[in-house]
């Protein structure tokens, strides 16, 4: 089925202000989930609010708290998410930087222990939407490690997400290059599980370090791991983000000396340029777009349904389609949202 992005706000927006947060941070996190959904990436929309249920019942996850600002030292800022939604740490934190760096040219800033990010693309679409260049590492902790190192059969670190944004052009949208260092999200294998599909490719490693394409392997009671992309490559960078997040930020890695009680807990180092401090930005604009007109003129075998696209232009192109036709979300993850919702309190006759 299809729903309409304000018809999935709206049950966002309710079931997040029936289970404690205020209007401000209720609309913060339901307008982070729905852009996820519109993106394409629904293992990071409305869909996680199953998990955020468990979370809150568990004192895992503090609504309405606020980041703190820890440290403010210049081009430095430091935030300590204390337990709270993720996606207004990120929106609050990522707002703070954008403006210092407007004022200094540079800000570097970490979050530590806040609840769930989101979508990482989604801070670097803040600063590109503010003319602002952006990096993002991200790690996890609390959370029992869900992606094997190169060559290894058993998880030792999270998917750890690694973000690169700069602002669009007049005749391009904004580059936004966002990713999971893992082959997919465990989100997308909750998302492909309750649809009843599997992955087109292995991208996960059994429990006896068989390879497999079945995301219930990610969800049984002894579970696999989660593949690393591109082998050494994204182990490495898997690896980097591990060490960039958890220690700038003070947050901690995912080694086990630290306590786990398999909530999703991200800390994030981040920095975000003014490329004006650097560059001309009429420069900046004809470069990036010759640049990209000469990697979307590589011949494509089939230029219909596999054109060359630029980071940022799937999500996009998705977003073009979902506003036109609905959010598509798989019966067996709308139920689960419906269930959450009139769990929650949520008026029934939303689902009527």
């Amino acid at each position: 089925m299809r729903y309409s992005k304000d018809y999935l706000f709206d049950l966002a927006f309710r079931f997040l202000r029936a289970t404690g947060s205020d209007e401000g941070e209720a609309s913060i996190v339901a307008d982070h989930m729905i852009k996820a959904n519109l993106r394409g990436h629904d293992s990071h929309g409305i869909g996680m609010i199953g998990m955020y249920t468990n979370y809150l019942k568990a004192g895992y996850l503090h609504p309405n708290t606020p980041p703190t600002l820890v440290k403010d030292k210049g081009s430095i800022l430091q935030f300590q998410g204390n337990l709270g939604y993720g996606q207004r740490a990120g929106f609050e934190a990522t707002a703070a930087a954008i403006a210092r760096a407007k004022e200094n040219g540079l800000c570097m800033y970490t979050i530590a222990n806040c609840c769930h990010l989101g979508r990482i693309g989604t801070y670097g679409e803040m600063a590109a939407d503010a003319g602002m260049v952006s990096i993002h590492f991200v790690n996890v902790n609390q959370y029992h490690p869900l992606v094997a190192p190169y060559c290894g059969s058993e998880a030792r670190f999270g998917t750890n997400p690694f973000c690169v944004a700069m602002p669009g052009t007049d005749k391009y949208g904004m580059f936004v290059l966002d990713f999971a260092t893992s082959i997919v999200a465990l989100g997308k294998t909750r998302v492909a599980m309750l649809a009843g599909k599997k992955f087109d490719e292995p991208v996960i490693v059994d429990p006896e370090g068989r390879l497999t394409n079945d995301p219930n392997v990610m969800w049984q009671e002894n579970p696999g791991a989660l593949l690393a992309f591109a082998k050494h490559k994204g182990s490495g960078l898997c690896f980097a983000c591990e060490l960039m997040a958890g220690i700038l930020s003070g947050g901690e890695t995912i080694q086990p000396a630290h306590p786990r009680n398999d909530s999703i807990v991200n800390n994030m180092t981040a920095f975000v340029i003014d490329p004006a401090a650097l560059c001309d930005l009429t420069f900046m604009r004809s470069e990036m777009e010759a640049m990209i007109d000469y990697v979307k003129s590589s011949h494509a075998a089939d230029p219909v349904n596999n054109p060359v696209l630029m980071p940022g232009e799937p999500e996009r192109i998705r977003t073009k389609d979902r506003l036109e036709n609905g959010i598509e979300i798989a019966d067996g993850e709308f139920n689960v949202i419906k269930k959450t919702c009139l769990d929650a309190g949520v008026d029934a006759s939303l689902f009527a």
